[in-house]
């Protein structure tokens, strides 16, 4: 789902995902070839091959098949720290108005049982480019647009190149392990997934990255799935590069909310709790910032369950929150910890993050109380 949002793009802000319109196009029966800048066609009665050549005037051209594409034409190229020049992909649901044969997309998180998928691709050497699979979320029924959430599961990527944001950690889902990535493109927010080697065959269930971009509290049960897109965005080359079969469904049922919540905690006498905050901007723009926040036991027992207070400068408003479960009135935030951090023996430590909207310059919260109890400033 990628538009030609290229002042963003040519500030190295909008990588995988890019958004774009897309024309309207017939249906591949034979080979069809698309040459035009976002020319589309329908394949299996099911789903929609797009070329997608938003950041770049120069010509790329795509073979449709029945079951997939691939790419003919590359020419052009991107700066390997900025945005790539296309994504050439086929999906299911609804992107810029263009909806998928029959799709029963949008629909609400919590109203799907299942999401099973199936990718073969074909890679080449010589090119600088990842193997992207996109999964758009938004709060509303969205079909035309920007969505707010974007997952990426990259299964390749060849280059120096690299997902949107930094690092928070690693996650095994669906049998596998990644590398987490999290940040803002300036105009929705990107959790991406990066194969550790190149993969050129998966099948899994999309909703297992779903909920974990759900437990990491970048979205809630009642935002909407739109559309899952698989393609390639190359930088540079990409002649070869192919996805050779797709297979996408989204099944209805219910998806219930983890089962663990976040406990409640009694906060302790002051000063029972010894601890240490570090409170650092990863990314700031020009209305928005993401901030990391560490939290360090310095004490000599052990803390179960943690809620975490400070104050906001004015201009400052918590969006969206990962590894903890944030909420803000006025000024005040309470961060809490989630199921799987709630547990610092002495000297452990633990992060969380969030995104912010910014009113005025950036400046840090001056004073953090852990369960009661004032903290260094690390």
């Amino acid at each position: 789902m990628k538009r030609s949002l290229r002042a963003i793009a040519a500030a190295g802000l909008l990588a995988a995902g890019s958004i774009v319109a897309v024309a309207l196009g017939g249906t591949a029966s034979a080979d069809t070839q698309i040459c035009d800048q976002y020319g589309s066609t329908t394949i299996g009665g099911k789903y929609v091959v797009q070329n997608n050549r938003w950041g770049t005037s120069a010509q790329q051209c795509i073979n449709v098949t029945s079951t997939g594409f691939s790419i003919t034409r590359a020419d052009g190229s991107a700066p390997t720290n900025g945005a790539p020049v296309s994504y050439p992909s086929i999906f299911v649901g609804c992107h810029y108005t263009n909806c998928s044969p029959g799709t029963n997309l949008p629909v609400q998180v919590k109203n799907i049982s299942s999401a099973p998928a199936s990718i073969s691709y074909n890679y080449v050497g010589g090119a600088i480019y990842d193997a992207a699979y996109d999964i758009w979320l938004d709060p509303s029924p969205k079909k035309d647009g920007v969505n707010q959430m974007e997952i990426m599961i990259w299964l390749n990527r060849q280059g120096s190149i690299q997902p949107i944001g930094s690092p928070v950690g690693n996650a095994s889902i669906a049998g596998r392990t990644w590398e987490v990535w999290r940040g803002s493109n300036g105009s929705n927010n990107v959790i991406s997934y990066v194969a550790p080697s190149a993969i050129p065959s998966f099948s899994f269930d999309a909703m297992a990255f779903i909920n974990d971009t759900r437990n990491r509290g970048a979205i809630t049960n009642d935002w909407y799935l739109t559309s899952i897109q698989a393609g390639f965005e190359p930088w540079q080359g990409g002649v070869g590069l192919a996805v050779n079969s797709f297979s996408q469904s989204v099944n209805t049922g219910s998806n219930p909310p983890p089962t663990s919540t976040p406990p409640t905690t009694t906060p302790p006498p002051s000063g029972s709790t010894a601890c240490t905050v570090t409170y650092r901007s990863t990314n700031v723009w020009n209305n928005g910032f993401t901030a990391e926040v560490t939290i360090k036991n310095t004490g000599s027992s052990t803390i179960n369950g943690w809620t975490l207070n400070y104050n906001l400068p004015s201009g400052q408003n918590v969006t969206s929150a990962w590894n903890a479960t944030v909420s803000q009135s006025g000024s005040a935030v309470t961060a809490r910890n989630v199921d799987y951090n709630g547990t610092l023996s002495p000297g452990a430590s633990t992060n969380f993050g969030y995104q912010a909207t910014l009113n005025g310059s950036f400046s840090a919260p001056s004073s953090f109380t852990l369960n009661g109890a004032t903290c260094t400033r690390g």
